[in-house]
C-alpha cells in the first residue's frame, strides 16, 4: 500500500462525514498533478474556489469569492496554496464573522516578494498580523522562494496557527517534487479530527434525580 493510499485511510471511510473542504488555490491556480487537484479528485466532499481570472489576482476581487463559498459551506475546511494561503489570512482579517472549521496553510506566499514582478501580488499585502480566530496548520519549507521559512515561523505565530517544518521542500508543488503529498493528507486528517470533536454535542449527564433513584 502506498503512502498516498495510507493517508487517505488517515481521513476515515467515504460518507463518514458530510464536512466540505474548500481547496484554496494561489497564483495561476493549481494544475492536475499539483496535490490540490490530486486530493480533490480522490477525496469526498472537495470543492474548489474559482476565481475568474487566475492571472490576475486582486485581493478585493479574490476575497468576495472566497468570502461567497464559505458562506454556503459553513464550518469548512480550507486548503490554501502559496497567495490562497495568504488570500485565508486576509479572510480571517477582514470576515471574524464567517466560520470556518479550520485551516490548513501551505507555503504561503509573502506579498513583498513578488510584488514588482507580478501585477495585483501587491494588493495582498501587508500580511495580517492578527490571530485567526479558527484552528490552523502553517507548514513551510526551509527553501521556498516565496517565503522565507524564519519570516514563516514568526507568521504562524502571529496568527496562532500551528507551526510544521516541512524541510527543504521548495514551493511544495509539482515542481519541488510534491505530487499527491501524502504527508499533507494527514496534517488534514488532524485538522479534520480537531473540527469533528469540536462539533460533536457534548454528552448529557444524568440529572441528581435519576443518580438517587438507581
Amino acid at each position: 500500500m502506498t503512502a498516498f493510499a495510507m493517508s487517505l485511510i488517515l481521513l476515515g471511510d467515504k460518507g463518514r462525514s458530510a464536512m466540505t473542504i474548500l481547496m484554496v488555490p494561489g497564483f495561476n491556480n493549481s494544475g492536475p498533478e499539483h496535490w490540490q487537484s490530486r486530493w480533490e479528485a480522490t477525496l469526498d466532499h472537495v470543492e474548489r474556489v474559482q476565481q475568474e481570472h487566475w492571472d490576475a489576482p486582486e485581493l478585493d476581487i479574490w476575497l468576495a469569492v472566497l468570502a461567497h463559498h464559505v458562506k454556503s459551506r459553513p464550518g469548512a475546511i480550507l486548503v490554501g496554496h502559496s497567495l490562497g494561503a495568504t488570500l485565508i489570512a486576509h479572510l480571517a482579517l477582514r470576515h471574524p464573522d464567517l466560520d470556518v472549521g479550520g485551516a490548513l496553510l501551505v507555503a504561503p506566499a509573502d506579498p513583498d516578494v513578488r510584488r514588482s514582478r507580478v501585477p495585483g501580488i501587491g494588493s495582498f499585502g501587508p500580511l495580517p498580523i492578527e490571530p485567526l480566530g479558527f484552528p490552523a496548520i502553517l507548514v513551510a519549507s526551509r527553501t521556498d522562494p516565496h517565503m522565507a521559512q524564519d519570516r514563516a515561523r514568526i507568521v504562524a505565530n502571529l496568527w496562532e496557527a500551528a507551526f510544521v517544518d516541512a524541510g527543504e521542500a521548495g514551493h511544495i508543488n509539482v515542481a519541488s517534487g510534491h505530487g499527491a503529498w501524502p504527508a499533507g493528507l494527514r496534517w488534514l486528517s488532524r485538522l479534520q479530527v480537531r473540527q469533528r470533536a469540536i462539533a460533536q454535542p457534548p454528552l448529557s449527564r444524568p440529572s441528581t434525580r435519576a443518580r438517587h433513584s438507581a
